[in-house]
């Protein structure tokens, strides 16, 4: 293990000491909301406290096995046994030194958050669109397959059954964590249905994923700020709904970023639905200026959140998809477009694992 990591981890052994000797002081205790926030410091601490003594046990119990197997140079069943021991403790070693490398870094409090995702045709006309609605049914896969919830907030659809733009909010475990890398420009290369002679076309689209604002700390919005208008709704959504000026578009006029929802019920759920997306647009918009002034010290992963870089290409002729950030390239295109997106996702994550502890090491 690096020295720096250990420097890291021996802080957390003195900090656990330093929360139990608060915990157990009488003011403290009797300050409700101090003593939760180091409650909740006390849980984390401790977790990674408890991995950090086990390592520490295992590095003993290996020096110990080590001894043990020079000095039993002549005794078959303690060189097996020794053998045994080490290899076992490495094992463990490795398996812990891992672990502890993730909890050491840093937490994104957005992670746990529902998204919204956001999927626009680009560059490429008609084909554009139906890569779009391609993209959105991959999406929906994926999170059937994590057993997420999900829900249409607005759609807008081309005349060959694409999408010139769709907005979805998905609900589970660790949703903003797992897409958040999906923002950006996505190119696809493959012969359109519109084709008649075969040739393979080039299109886009984009896609930006918002983590949905915690109400307690999303941002507030003066609502002097708004400007909202009233239409009735298109597309489907059944007899109702087309009779009805339901649909609800708001403005935010300092930024002239835009919402809209057209898919509730009623004038009122769709206001507030709205009101949601234009929230996380707006905080999406500060998070990524502040990745862009954050990008000359450290490279994000992401990127400074420009949506027009084009971070993959899923080309249909050679079933190849290619995430350019990270030179992953994987040759099961299809099982990709039914929403098997794991191995993407679970490469992009330990990219930005080791890009995190590569800033650690850094700073320490």
């Amino acid at each position: 293990m690096k020295p720096f990591l250990r420097q890291q981890l021996a802080r957390y052994a003195d900090r656990l000491g330093e929360l139990e000797f608060l915990l157990s002081r009488q003011d403290i205790m009797s300050d409700m909301a101090q003593f939760l926030v180091l409650s909740r410091e006390h849980t984390d601490v401790a977790a990674v406290a408890s991995r950090w003594l086990r390592y520490q046990q295992r590095e003993a119990d290996l020096a110990g096995a080590q001894d043990m197997l020079k000095d039993a140079s002549d005794d078959a069943e303690m060189l097996a046994m020794a053998q045994e021991e080490i290899d076992a403790a490495n094992a463990e070693l490795a398996q812990l030194e891992a672990e502890l490398q993730r909890m050491l870094l840093p937490k994104d409090p957005d992670d746990a958050r529902p998204a919204f995702v956001e999927i626009r045709a680009g560059t490429g006309g008609d084909e554009s669109a139906l890569f779009a609605a391609d993209l959105a049914r991959m999406y929906l896969r994926y999170c059937d397959r994590k057993g997420w919830k999900h829900e249409v907030m607005s759609e807008s659809a081309s005349e060959l059954g694409g999408y010139k733009e769709l907005v979805l909010r998905i609900e589970g475990d660790n949703v903003y964590g797992a897409l958040k890398f999906e923002s950006g420009g996505h190119r696809v290369q493959r012969v359109p249905v519109t084709e008649t002679q075969g040739r393979i076309h080039t299109s886009a689209a984009t896609v930006a994923v918002m983590a949905e604002p915690d109400e307690a700390e999303a941002i507030k919005i003066n609502p002097s700020d708004l400007r909202i208008d009233t239409y009735r709704a298109s597309g489907a959504g059944g007899q109702h709904i087309n009779k009805t000026d339901s649909a609800v578009r708001i403005t935010h006029l300092p930024t002239g970023i835009v919402a809209e929802c057209q898919d509730g019920r009623s004038q009122h759920s769709n206001k507030a639905q709205a009101l949601k997306v234009l929230t996380a647009r707006i905080q999406e918009k500060d998070r990524s200026e502040r990745a862009a002034k954050e990008s000359a010290e450290r490279k994000s992963l992401v990127g400074s959140g420009d949506r027009s870089d084009r971070i993959r290409t899923y080309n249909f002729p050679q079933g190849r998809l290619t995430d350019h950030r990270i030179n992953l390239t994987l040759y099961k295109l299809l099982t990709i477009m039914e929403g098997d997106l794991d191995d993407v996702v679970n490469a992009l994550q330990a990219h930005e694992a080791a890009e995190q502890l590569a800033a650690l090491e850094l700073n320490t």
